[in-house]
């Protein structure tokens, strides 16, 4: 063959062109990969160094606020602040973040919030300005209680991590969708989260079950269309979302474009507008399961899935599984090899209380004010769980210390 032939032949041509290409992009890649790993460390390092501070809320018994006092909290911990770009790409500083915490130990039911020590004064201000008669105080972290994945430990755990059935745009069904910002009697009150402190009551002595909800301002992070590496907000994503709704809508007529929308989408469009108007958070939803292996209850399971059954609707949003330790069938899982593995990473995610940065960061959700109201707040009467943990009486006023 001759080798003029060989050597100008396209297939060789185009591997020669190939070659080339990647010397030239070869050193660009290794830039970038030893850069993810530096920024990787400083972050690490940045969160490592983090003081933390968990707060019980203990309720009271005559306890009438709806979930919109809960809004009010939420939305002053909507913090953006990132430092600036010095801090952020030298020093590794990440967004503050919170964590809304459930807890159940054989049945007595506990409220948290976690925070940073910085914002201890704040979240303690802001919570009494809406709940005055409460009661919060620094509280030992009770997930250092379990000693799972310790030497000789025979403890169980089984851990979810939600997912939305729908775009993060449309919204869950909130406590005003069950007319719980009105002012009705007690006994006509619906309180959804009713169903899960119902669960977290009703397990038994030596079972333990935790709800948590890692919340962070929410920070653009969905590519835009047209861009490599700008990006938008979820606002945009929803408006893009209502966008497509009202135009697939549009039908032709001999008077030109006509709206046909039915009541029902009418009212799907108003639903994801009035959730675009609210502050929105980037947050998680983690539940955990946890026994003794003599005393865990296999059919827990089903149940602690059951009981955020009440926050989902087929036209809007609702939650599915996202992240389970289980598996459907024998072969995905050799010798519970993963399982093991991902239940060590499921609790140690959730004592860490790490969802956002690596190596702990999971699925991201988004949920607004009013959403992360009805999934956490301080239940009134209408929540009549025997165990849910209530102060005997009223406080006149919160501390005199608080800053203002």
């Amino acid at each position: 063959m001759d080798p003029a032939v060989f050597f100008n032949h396209p297939v060789f041509q185009l591997w020669i062109f190939a070659w080339k290409t990647l010397l030239w992009w070869y050193p660009l890649l290794a830039i970038y990969a030893l850069w993810k790993v530096y920024f990787v460390y400083i972050q690490t390092k940045w969160l490592k160094n983090l003081a933390w501070c968990l707060l019980e809320i203990k309720i009271p018994k005559e306890i009438s606020k709806s979930p919109k006092a809960m809004e009010v909290i939420l939305t002053q911990l909507h913090q953006t602040s990132e430092g600036p770009l010095s801090d952020r790409y030298i020093k590794g500083r990440t967004r503050s973040w919170f964590s809304l915490e459930m807890a159940s130990f054989g049945g007595d039911i506990h409220f948290y919030i976690r925070t940073e020590a910085k914002f201890r004064n704040l979240v303690e201000s802001i919570v009494y300005s809406q709940y005055p008669g409460v009661e919060v105080s620094e509280a030992e972290d009770y997930v250092y209680r379990v000693p799972f994945n310790m030497p000789g430990s025979d403890w169980e755990i089984w851990g979810i991590e939600f997912a939305l059935t729908k775009p993060d745009a449309y919204p869950i069904k909130t406590y005003i969708d069950y007319g719980l910002d009105k002012d009705p009697k007690e006994e006509f009150k619906i309180d959804p989260l009713t169903s899960v402190l119902e669960l977290l009551g009703s397990i038994g002595p030596k079972e333990q079950l935790w709800v948590q909800i890692p919340i962070m301002a929410a920070r653009d992070r969905y590519p835009k269309p047209g861009h490599w590496f700008k990006k938008q907000s979820w606002k945009d994503v929803g408006k893009a979302e209502i966008k497509k709704l009202t135009e697939s809508e549009k039908k032709d007529d001999l008077f030109g474009k006509i709206w046909r929308l039915t009541p029902g989408e009418r009212a799907v469009i108003e639903a994801v507008e009035k959730s675009l108007s609210k502050y929105g958070f980037d947050a998680g939803y983690r539940m955990l399961y946890l026994a003794p292996k003599d005393y865990y209850v296999g059919t827990n399971v089903p149940r602690l899935i059951s009981s955020i059954k009440q926050y989902g609707s087929e036209d809007l949003n609702g939650f599915k599984p996202g992240v389970t330790t289980s598996f459907d069938y024998p072969w995905e899982d050799f010798m519970n090899i993963r399982l093991n593995k991902l239940k060590k990473r499921m609790f140690r995610g959730y004592c860490q209380r790490n969802y956002f940065y690596f190596p702990e960061r999971s699925k991201i959700l988004i949920f607004n004010t009013e959403e992360l109201a009805t999934l956490y707040h301080f239940p009134g009467l209408v929540a009549s769980t025997p165990t849910l943990d209530r102060i005997a009486s009223k406080r006149g006023e919160p501390p005199a210390n608080l800053p203002i």
